[in-house]
């Protein structure tokens, strides 16, 4: 009956679209075709065109060689890294904890606001086995829990709240509390609770010591489905229901950030603070070739959000200079979101650093796309 009430669901927001736009364009054009069909209820277990009938990635192209697509990026990496399955680290965004550590090494971000209008970020990393400083590192948020599943990512903060505690006691979760476990240190250029960070080496020793495993299950499918295209970008110029996006405004009230779009490599460089979002260690503005919007629903309790994980809404997919609306569902909670254009089909993203956005929906109207 859940899966049928989201079908319904779904498509009434694709209708949503046709309506307001008058289209059924696509999102995608000039990358691979993807599948119309909505995800089995085993969705984890649902493979993709870059991993072979084990869930290992695939080599397809014969010009690379002990290669294979990341799922994070869907560029070509060792393959060796690609079966790697991901960290994410929940990184402090208040004005007390920037510039921070080795952020332009992730390869998807997500922000999310958290309590009193801020946000944290949960940064995703494939294998960044040279970095020394990551943080600073905060408090686990549920949601971002359900996030680390989809990604089979190890998450990595420092404390939880009251609504997590529950969550991270189940076997399916694999997190490394910097409160209980080594690897984490506090620096001595900053106060508590904006010191405490991690590196690579330390992850991986309390990684090995929990036993945790280091690769994506079998079967694994990417929730983002990247353009496998390598020497053309998805082109939404030509898409009715597109429109410029030259600057992007998530709305989010404390740290104010927006994207601004460079022509010239083909990524949106972000800001927030009123400046260019650097990164201490690499001195190094971060900047990305896709960002998502995912409108969301929920309450608060005792002030932090408990948004509804398993649903489905609108969303935005930006990308070399256009914006175009699509809609989102995910039918169990520690499932993958999938994503669809007005067609009906699931969409695919460009190749590179994709920044991904919640936003409650009742802060919708604070969301901007500038020509």
């Amino acid at each position: 009956m859940r899966r049928k009430g989201l079908i319904k669901k779904c498509a009434a927001l694709s209708l949503a679209l046709i309506m307001s736009m008058g289209t059924l364009a696509g999102c995608g054009k000039g990358g691979d075709s993807t599948t119309d069909t909505l995800p089995s209820q085993n969705e984890s277990k649902v493979a993709d065109a870059n991993t072979d009938a084990k869930g290992e990635p695939a080599t397809t192209d014969a010009s690379h060689p002990n290669e294979a697509r990341s799922m994070l990026t869907g560029k070509w990496v060792p393959a060796d890294t690609a079966n790697n399955s991901p960290v994410c680290v929940m990184y402090s965004n208040i004005k007390d904890a920037i510039p921070q550590s080795s952020i332009s090494y992730a390869d998807i971000v997500f922000e999310s606001l958290v309590e009193g209008g801020i946000t944290r970020l949960c940064a995703f990393f494939e294998n960044k086995d040279n970095l020394v400083k990551i943080g600073p590192v905060r408090s686990c948020r549920l949601y971002y829990l359900f996030l680390a599943k989809e990604y089979e990512a190890t998450y990595v903060h420092f404390g939880y709240s009251d609504l997590a505690e529950e969550y991270l006691k189940m076997d399916k979760m694999h997190s490394l509390d910097g409160m209980v476990y080594c690897g984490f240190y506090r620096s001595t250029d900053r106060v508590a609770p904006h010191n405490a960070y991690t590196s690579w080496q330390g992850i991986m020793d309390s990684v090995a010591a929990k036993g945790y495993p280091t690769t994506y299950p079998e079967g694994y499918r990417s929730p983002l489905q990247f353009n496998t295209d390598d020497n053309n970008d998805i082109d939404l110029s030509g898409d009715p229901i597109a429109q410029k996006c030259n600057k992007f405004v998530p709305g989010y009230p404390y740290n104010k950030p927006w994207f601004e779009y460079n022509a010239e490599d083909g990524l949106y460089y972000r800001y927030q603070f009123g400046d260019a979002h650097i990164d201490k260690e690499t001195g190094e503005q971060l900047a990305f070739k896709n960002i998502l919007v995912k409108y969301v629903t929920g309450d608060y309790v005792d002030g932090t959000p408990d948004y509804v994980n398993s649903d489905a809404g609108m969303a935005l997919y930006i990308t070399d200079g256009y914006a175009v609306p699509v809609t989102w569902w995910k039918l169990e909670e520690f499932g993958q979101t999938y994503y669809y254009g007005a067609d009906g089909k699931e969409i695919t993203v460009n190749q590179g650093k994709t920044f991904i956005c919640y936003v409650e929906e009742r802060y919708k109207d604070n969301v901007e796309v500038l020509p």
